[in-house]
């Protein structure tokens, strides 16, 4: 086996760890969105499963979901539902992960939270498998939690390059794409769109997901106003990535807009470091890290675009170039689907580390 050098050997190395034996996984949010891609993501890694068991609200007990060549019966979730259970991937909300992850953790279960609600607490490992696969070893409450969509993406693209050059300050602004909101969001922008193109004008009972219409046009907002005025959307890039990179002075800046994309987020980024940078490094740094690709040729009209990465595990970044302002600055554009690596993959490569 080839030595494996650079600024992605640890996150290398984590990538390719084996499971050694088959795991009872439960996926609590099972029939959501994000719990379905959770699913794919199982399959498509074969994921070691001597059994598994999917949980959901009453409502939805009872449904059955395909899963290799299986028919799997959706249980209600209580707090007695995770007896026998090795891993249990939580992706049902905030107020749902602090009543029951406890009660996983208890049964012995390993909890891996998709949600924001143990994010920031100090016992709470905060991960991503290619970025920090290490933290995962401290989790005194058996809980790891998953970062926000946006912050995961933004550090697959800057991870490399902080292992270069020392990263020292964010400025961010991001480009969300409405599955962000749920399926919701998808339907109210396609019915808006519906409407527009018969020549019709969007009505104030066609805007509940968003305060304003969405279809051709964009919305400076994602999440709720805080007293500073950024968003928690916003403020969890601050926080989250001063966590995960261990960097608790790193200065973020951050603007979160929705815009009429159905799925994967992009974020352009200008990010200032420590020492000197060089672009053509830069660029071949992302060679050999996991699970982001440089997809950088302007000139050919070769950068990434949200239908790049739709679907798709990998993560690209593009636009690469020395910040005009910053000095050891590079400004990037980088894209991922949220709903995949920003969720539901990154839950997954978590589940495989554990």
């Amino acid at each position: 086996m080839t030595e494996l050098t650079g600024p992605c050997i640890s996150a290398m190395s984590a990538s390719v760890m084996t499971i050694s034996e088959a795991k009872h996984v439960a996926i609590v949010g099972a029939t959501g969105a994000v719990g379905q891609e959770m699913l794919d993501c199982l399959d498509e890694r074969n994921f070691p499963i001597s059994e598994l068991t999917l949980l959901a609200s009453a409502r939805s007990a009872g449904k059955e979901i395909p899963f290799r060549g299986n028919l799997i019966k959706v249980k209600e979730l209580t707090h007695d539902s995770f007896e026998g259970v090795d891993i249990a991937l939580f992706s049902a909300g905030g107020d749902l992960s602090l009543e029951y992850a406890s009660s996983a953790a208890a049964a012995g279960a390993v909890v891996i939270d998709n949600s924001s609600a143990f994010r920031m607490d100090d016992q709470v490992p905060l991960v991503v498998p290619e970025v920090n696969p290490e933290a995962i070893k401290d989790r005194p409450k058996g809980i790891i939690a998953n970062p926000n969509c946006t912050t995961i993406i933004t550090l697959m693209a800057l991870s490399p390059l902080h292992k270069l050059y020392g990263l020292r300050s964010i400025i961010a602004s991001s480009y969300q794409a409405v599955s962000g909101s749920g399926a919701q969001g998808i339907i109210e922008l396609d019915e808006q769109i519906k409407v527009l193109g018969a020549g019709g004008e969007v009505t104030e009972d066609m805007k509940n997901v968003y305060p304003h219409q969405i279809a051709s046009n964009v919305i400076p907002h994602v999440d709720a106003f805080t007293e500073n005025g950024y968003t928690k959307e916003e403020l969890k890039m601050l926080n989250e990535s001063r966590k995960i990179l261990n960097l608790p002075d790193l200065r973020v800046t951050c603007t979160c807009v929705r815009v009429p994309v159905h799925r994967s987020h992009s974020v352009s980024v200008t990010a200032q470091f420590e020492r000197p940078v060089d672009v053509a490094e830069a660029r071949a740094a992302y060679a050999a890290c996991p699970g982001v690709d440089a997809k950088d040729d302007p000139e050919n009209s070769l950068y990434p675009v949200p239908l790049d990465t739709t679907k798709k595990d990998n993560c690209l970044v593009g636009r690469i170039r020395k910040d005009m302002v910053f000095d050891n600055a590079l400004a990037l554009w980088v894209v991922g689907d949220q709903v995949r690596k920003g969720a539901a993959l990154n839950a997954v490569q978590i589940a495989e580390l554990v």
